[in-house]
């Protein structure tokens, strides 16, 4: 494995390291290839990239915009325990919303109030609390 002891870069691939502020014969003196004066010409001068000189950058001007997952978001309209003592028989979210309680969409049973009576309600979603108590005043719970 002598060839590894060998290895070059080809001819042309590299080039010699620039020495500036070395003298005014080398064409990079004086200044170093930074021109006059002025923020680039400074100590630390990189400055962040799309920095327009404290003016407010472009990125920040225009409106945000992209992907949002908003949309598609499961939402539930809430229904609470008090609000079921009004109906009768089975409680589906159809007859919540002929009763005027929700609109059409996914209804969720929260356990705020007393349940009075024996429900079988159906509904997408319950709270534990909402659950026990519809079964401790004799009714049924149905997830749909």
């Amino acid at each position: 494995m002598s060839l590894l002891g060998s290895l070059r870069p080809k001819k042309g691939a590299t080039h010699k390291k620039r020495r500036v502020g070395r003298g005014r014969s080398c064409g990079q003196g004086g200044t170093a290839g930074k021109g006059h004066k002025g923020q680039k010409a400074r100590a630390g001068a990189p400055i962040p990239r799309g920095f327009e000189g404290g003016q407010t950058p472009l990125a920040r001007r225009l409106p945000k915009f992209g992907f949002t997952n908003a949309k598609f978001k499961t939402t539930y309209q809430v229904v609470n325990l008090k609000d079921l003592n009004n109906l009768s028989g089975d409680v589906t979210p159809e007859a919540l919303e002929a009763a005027g309680i929700v609109r059409k969409g996914k209804v969720k049973v929260l356990g705020d109030g007393k349940l009075e009576k024996a429900l079988t309600v159906k509904a997408h979603k319950f709270s534990k609390t909402a659950q026990s108590a519809i079964e401790a005043a004799g009714g049924k719970v149905e997830v749909i």
